[in-house]
């Protein structure tokens, strides 16, 4: 299953909501969000410095990463930015694959 990595920055309100409910309330709202979707979560941290929140989780497929990020980012609690994750055996099968490309103004 793809990974995918969240970070997210919670707006004023969200921060309020996150003090008012606490921290494993909010990871377990996200397992919960994540296995109704079929996915899995494998990390869930809160941070300090440019993010709030780090999760990284297993998920069916891009357009889930997407349904999720849209929805939470809908709600304006949380700024949040998805990136798609590789295994280093991807990279490696990604480096065999041949690929014709110009640079711009070659």
């Amino acid at each position: 299953m793809p990974k995918y990595l969240f970070t997210g920055t919670y707006s004023v309100d969200g921060a309020k909501g996150l003090v008012k409910e606490g921290g494993t309330n909010r990871r377990a709202v996200i397992e919960k969000m994540v296995g109704e979707l079929g996915g899995k979560v494998e990390a869930f941290y809160f941070a300090f410095g440019e993010h709030d929140v780090v999760v990284i989780v297993d998920l069916p497929d891009n357009e889930t990463a997407a349904a999720i990020a849209l929805t939470v980012a809908a709600s304006g609690s949380v700024g949040i930015d998805t990136t798609v994750l590789l295994t280093p055996e991807e990279v490696d099968a990604s480096g065999k694959k041949s690929v014709s490309y110009k640079p711009p103004g070659s």
